[in-house]
């Protein structure tokens, strides 16, 4: 009688399989932090930008003027965009549209969680913005980029600033 030998178990991706590695004697790990990724429209028309002002009872600055952004939610950051733009101001978007804009590495406070925020622009949309969660958002306007409103989120107002310097990258926050 033979037996086929037991399959190996599955191990995580990048992790050495159980056994094989010997501890490593020295100061302990540091502990992996995952960066959040926020994903942002920088959606501009005659010399002006789209923001919105965020809903007072916003857990994340209230009564401030952001761009139309959202989190990644198992999707790509250019999906993500684009299901962001229907859902939040009804506004059509092809993948082909969009570009990289800039992108904001911050952390808001020490040891608070770091968040990479993508910003993408796209050269055409189809649609004019209307606020369809009003839960979230006050309503949506076109601002001059020399004259952008006050309060408004410092990491946009940072992208914007290094967008119209022809930057792609800014850092916010660390020490």
């Amino acid at each position: 009688m033979t037996t086929e030998p037991e399959p190996e178990p599955e191990q995580e991706p990048g992790r050495e399989p159980r056994g094989t590695a010997a501890p490593t004697p020295g100061p302990p790990a540091r502990q992996t932090v995952l960066n959040v990724v926020g994903v942002h429209l920088h959606l501009e028309r005659d010399g002006r930008i789209l923001l919105g002002l965020r809903h007072p009872d916003s857990p994340f600055a209230p009564l401030h003027h952001h761009f139309l952004a959202g989190h990644c939610e198992q999707e790509s950051a250019v999906a993500c965009l684009i299901r962001e733009a229907r859902e939040e101001a009804g506004l059509e978007i092809a993948a082909a549209d969009v570009e990289l804009a800039h992108v904001v590495h911050v952390v808001d406070s020490p040891g608070g969680r770091p968040r990479i925020q993508l910003v993408f622009r796209a050269g055409r949309w189809r649609g004019e913005p209307r606020l369809l969660e009003p839960d979230k958002c006050l309503g949506w306007d076109w601002w001059p980029l020399d004259a952008l409103p006050e309060p408004m989120v410092g990491y946009a107002r940072a992208a914007v600033a290094g967008i119209r310097a022809g930057r792609l990258y800014t850092e916010l926050g660390w020490a």
